[in-house]
C-alpha cells in the first residue's frame, strides 16, 4: 500500500475509534482526518458506566478519551450526532444520515456492539433499562435507592456490575439467570460459584437456572414485574437487561466486506479490503498467538488494536498479538483476567492462593500448559502471568499452586 493517502475516515466515537485518529496523527499522517459519531458527546470509554461513574464515585469527564482540543490542534474532523449509512468501496465514500459524502483513502471501523434485546412479552415498556452509553447509565442509576426493586435479567459482567452498583446504594436486588451459575460460560463452574457467593453475601437475591417468560406491566404500561420460567412472579420498580451484545457489522455487512461474527480481519486487523481495518467489539480477529479467531468485547482491545490497525494501514509490517485481557470491580473484589479460555477449550484448572477469602490466582490449563489466568484480589501478577502464556511451556502443577514460589519456577525445563 503505498500510494498516497490523503483522506482517512474512521467510524465509531467510543475509545477505538478515538485512538484510531489519535494513532494516525502520532504516527505523522497530516491529511484530512475524519471523525464519525452517532452520539452527540464526545468518544468516551463504557467501563465507567458500569463501575465507577454508575456509583457515583468517579465524574463522567474521567470516561472522555481526549478533550475537544485535542481534535482542534490535530485538525481532526468530528462529525458528531450522526451516523455513517453507507460504504461505497469502489467509489471510496462514506454516507452520513445528514447527507454528507466523505471520500476515504483508508477507512477504520470502530462501530461497537449493541445490547442484545429482550424477546418476550413485555420486553419494549417503559422501565425496562438497558446499559450500553452514558445516557442509559444515566437512567440506571436513577433507579438506585432504598425504596427501589431491581431484577436484573443475566448473570454476565454487565448484569453483576449494576447489581453490585445497586447494592451499594441500599437497592433491593434480584439476578436471574438461566445458566446454573452466573458467569457459567466464561469462567466455568469451578471459578463461578465464587460470583455467586460474593452477590449472595452482599444480599442479592440469585435465581440461576431459570428462564424469563414476561416482563409484567401496570395499567400506565410501565413494566412492574417478572414472570420467569418456573412461574415465580417478582416484583419490580424496573428491570435492567444485560444478557449480551450483539457487534454492530450491518454497515459493514451491506458494503460487502466479509462478516461472520463480527467482521473478518487478519493479524494485522485487515479486513476483506485492504483499506479498511476493523478494531475493538465488531473485530474477528485471526490472532497470531491464540492461533485461533477471537472477538474481544472488552476496554484493552479497543485500547490497544487501533495502533497496530492503524499502523498496517499506513504500510507497516505489524501484527496485533496482545492476549485478550478484561477487569471487574465488584464490592471489594478487584479482578484481572488475562488470555483465552472458552468452554471446552480447558482440561483442568488450578487455583493459587485462597478461594474461600476470595484471594487468589486461577490458572485454566490446557494439557498442563496455561491458557488463561485470573488474579483475584492479587495485584501485580498479570504481567507474570501473561508471560507464562506466552512461553506455552507446561507447567509443573505442585509449583504452579504454591504461592510461596515465584510463578517463573512454575515452568519444566525442557
Amino acid at each position: 500500500m503505498s500510494e498516497p493517502i490523503s483522506h482517512v475516515v474512521v467510524v465509531g466515537g467510543g475509545l477505538a475509534g478515538a485512538k484510531s485518529a489519535e494513532a494516525f496523527r502520532s504516527r505523522g499522517f497530516t491529511g484530512a482526518l475524519t471523525l464519525v459519531g452517532e452520539e452527540a458527546e464526545l468518544p468516551y470509554e463504557r467501563p465507567p458506566l458500569s463501575k465507577g461513574y454508575l456509583m457515583g464515585t468517579t465524574p463522567f469527564e474521567k470516561a472522555v478519551v481526549l478533550p475537544e482540543s485535542w481534535y482542534r490542534e490535530h485538525d481532526v474532523d468530528l462529525r458528531l450526532d450522526r451516523r455513517a449509512d453507507a460504504i461505497d468501496l469502489s467509489a471510496g465514500t462514506v454516507q452520513l444520515s445528514d447527507g454528507a459524502e466523505l471520500p476515504f483513502d483508508r477507512l477504520v471501523l470502530a462501530t461497537g456492539s449493541s445490547p442484545r434485546r429482550l424477546r418476550v412479552p413485555g420486553g419494549d415498556a417503559a422501565g425496562v433499562l438497558y446499559l450500553r452509553s452514558h445516557a442509559d447509565s444515566d437512567a440506571v442509576r436513577a433507579t438506585f435507592g432504598e425504596q427501589s426493586r431491581l431484577v436484573v435479567i443475566g448473570g454476565g459482567w454487565i448484569g453483576l456490575e449494576v447489581a453490585a452498583a445497586a447494592r451499594q446504594a441500599g437497592t433491593s436486588v434480584t439476578v436471574v439467570e438461566v445458566a446454573p451459575l452466573p458467569l457459567m460460560g466464561v469462567l466455568g463452574p469451578e471459578l463461578a460459584r465464587v460470583f455467586a457467593q460474593l452477590h449472595r453475601e452482599h444480599g442479592v437475591d440469585l435465581r440461576t437456572g431459570v428462564g424469563l417468560d414476561a416482563i409484567l406491566t401496570d395499567d400506565s404500561g410501565a413494566a412492574s414485574g417478572v414472570r420467569l420460567s418456573d412461574g415465580t412472579v417478582l416484583d419490580a420498580s424496573a428491570v435492567i437487561v444485560g444478557i449480551g451484545v450483539l457487534p454492530r457489522v450491518e454497515l459493514a455487512e451491506r458494503a460487502g466486506l466479509a462478516v461472520d461474527n463480527g467482521v473478518l480481519v487478519d493479524a494485522a486487523l485487515q479486513s476483506s479490503d485492504r483499506r479498511v481495518a476493523a478494531v475493538g467489539d465488531i473485530a474477528s480477529h485471526d490472532h497470531p498467538l491464540l492461533h485461533a479467531r477471537v472477538r474481544v468485547e472488552h476496554w484493552a482491545a479497543a485500547l490497544n488494536q487501533p495502533a497496530v490497525a492503524v499502523a498496517r494501514l499506513l504500510g507497516e509490517d505489524v501484527q496485533y498479538d496482545a492476549l485478550p485481557y478484561f477487569f471487574t470491580d465488584q464490592y471489594d473484589l478487584g479482578m484481572e483476567y488475562v488470555g483465552h479460555a472458552p468452554p471446552g477449550s480447558y482440561t483442568d484448572v488450578l487455583v493459587r492462593g485462597d478461594l474461600d477469602r476470595r484471594e487468589f490466582i486461577a490458572f485454566w490449563l490446557r494439557d498442563d500448559r496455561i491458557v488463561a489466568g485470573m488474579a483475584v484480589n492479587i495485584w501485580d501478577v498479570i504481567d507474570d502471568v501473561k508471560s507464562l502464556i506466552r512461553a506455552g511451556a507446561a507447567m509443573d502443577k505442585d509449583r504452579l499452586g504454591d504461592p510461596e514460589r515465584p510463578l517463573k519456577e512454575a515452568i519444566i525445563p525442557v
